[in-house]
């Protein structure tokens, strides 16, 4: 896709302030409201359960909705067995989802009751901040060695931005926090990162031209060089990402949720926040090397 030249770096500072705004805007809503944990951090009941005959996991699934456990985890082991895992301690919850399973299929039995503290809980948040931890640092050393420190520095600050406004929209929209969250947000740094360092790259081939053109312009021109590979990127992964989001169900809701938030901020960033924080910073303290 061929596209016109554009002015990107026109509007950084507009850019910068707006994701400023919208970073501390998250930081304050996982202080004050937090997360919608779901079972794989608070635990809940597990049911397992067997029917007379097949049944469709979705024909289940609106019963469940029905009384609130509509996020519940269902894993189909036979044409005939359900396990159910529902974010819930309350074992009044968990007698009326199976009264109204038995009331819409009668002859249905249950082999399993259980209740289950968290799987992974404390030690999965513990492992993900480490995980995630050592995954920035590692990006910072590679980056630093690669192509500069001060690139470094902008492409973790552009990670940190897309992970901190996905975590924000999750929050502010209530949207359940299962493990395949975590696996979400380290996709999203991945993919975040490859964008950043496409046009870091172009950057560095093109530095000979930095005393000619300056670096306002040096910039916008390698924006604008990568730019349809970025749009083509972007639109092939965002589709399928859409379409899992609208009709993937409850069960990929999550993570389909995580990635849309996360892949546009993440082209957000690329094209405005990395690039324009490099920009001001150089402004205010230029260097005549690119390492």
């Amino acid at each position: 896709m061929r596209v016109r030249y554009i002015d990107f770096m026109k509007w950084r500072k507009v850019a910068i302030a707006l994701s400023a705004f919208l970073m501390i805007g998250s930081i304050v809503l996982l202080f004050t409201k937090g997360l919608n944990l779901g079972i794989d951090f608070t635990g809940g009941n597990v049911v397992q359960v067997e029917f007379p005959q097949a049944v469709e996991v979705g024909a289940v699934r609106d019963i469940l909705t029905s009384k609130g456990q509509g996020n519940a985890l269902i894993q189909a082991y036979s044409d005939t067995g359900l396990i159910i895992r529902m974010n819930a301690n309350d074992d009044d919850v968990r007698k009326d989802v199976v009264d109204a399973l038995q009331t819409q299929y009668p002859g249905m039995q249950v082999t399993r009751l259980e209740k289950v503290g968290p799987v992974v809980g404390s030690e999965l948040r513990r492992e993900a901040y480490i995980a995630l931890s050592l995954a920035l640092a590692g990006i910072l050393i590679y980056v630093t060695v690669r192509f500069q420190f001060r690139i470094a520095m902008v492409s973790v600050l552009a990670l940190v931005h897309d992970v901190l406004i996905t975590v924000g929209a999750t929050s502010l929209f209530n949207i359940e926090v299962s493990s395949t969250f975590i696996a979400a947000i380290l996709t999203i740094v991945g993919y975040s990162l490859n964008d950043s360092i496409v046009i870091f790259d172009r950057v560095r081939e093109n530095w000979r031209e930095l005393r000619t053109k300056g670096i306002l312009q040096l910039v916008n021109d390698c924006i604008n060089q990568t730019l349809s590979r970025t749009i083509n990127t972007s639109l092939t992964t965002l589709m399928p990402v859409l379409c899992l989001y609208i009709l993937g169900g409850e069960v990929l809701r999550t993570f389909s949720f995580a990635m849309l938030i996360g892949l546009i901020a993440g082209i957000f960033s690329t094209l405005f926040i990395a690039t324009g924080v490099l920009v001001e910073w150089w402004i205010r303290s230029p260097r005549k090397d690119l390492a």
